[in-house]
């Protein structure tokens, strides 16, 4: 089975410990545990930032195991489960913006469990998953589209490099007013070029 891997290291009350990040694709064992995590609860803290003003509703615990769309998520290579130490804590996934051309791919990233946050977790797999996708395929560009509520994403892509491309002022509305859509994206040579000497592969 093919993992993109990361390890680093955390200080933490004078004590280190390693934890280790990877990414896989989900396999059916793994539907009741990942809809468990990602959309038992219709008003975990992850919705209100993913894209909320959508107003979609979450799969159905039948819907995802036995359903059609469990199905779209299965050994899927462009929807891949984040593994900590072994654990389910998020996903990564991508699209083609453009169809069946796939000139023009997006990513993202959601990490469930609040209580997982702010600890690193995001920017690793992120970063691994940018790689593989540029392992993977010969784009020159990978892109990442938000908007002005979620504050979380707008400092993952700051954080990983991402280069602000676009922002398309008050076209999401949400809770009673308008919001920003905003667009980052790295072409393949800035990625290659940057310093990401903190992520170490284990393939």
């Amino acid at each position: 089975m093919n993992y993109y891997d990361t390890t680093f290291q955390n200080l933490i009350a004078k004590d280190v410990f390693f934890v280790t990040i990877k990414l896989r694709k989900i396999q059916h064992k793994d539907a009741e545990a990942f809809w468990n995590m990602a959309f038992s609860n219709e008003d975990a803290e992850w919705t209100k930032g993913n894209g909320p003003y959508f107003q979609e509703e979450l799969p159905t615990k039948s819907s995802f195991i036995a359903g059609r769309v469990g199905a779209d998520y299965m050994n899927n290579p462009l929807k891949k489960i984040i593994l900590l130490n072994n654990r389910m804590v998020g996903m990564v996934s991508a699209h083609y913006e453009d169809g069946n051309l796939q000139k023009w791919l997006e990513a993202g990233i959601v990490i469930y469990n609040q209580s997982n946050w702010q600890q690193h977790i995001g920017f690793q797999a992120f970063s691994l998953w940018i790689d593989e996708l540029f392992e993977k395929t010969d784009l020159p560009h990978i892109g990442l589209t938000t908007w002005a509520g979620n504050q979380r994403m707008l400092g993952l892509a700051e954080k990983m490099g991402l280069k602000k491309e676009a922002e398309i002022r008050q076209v999401r509305y949400w809770n009673g007013q308008y919001w920003d859509s905003i667009k980052y994206g790295v072409l393949r040579d800035e990625w290659e070029k940057g310093d990401r000497s903190q992520i170490s592969h284990l393939k």
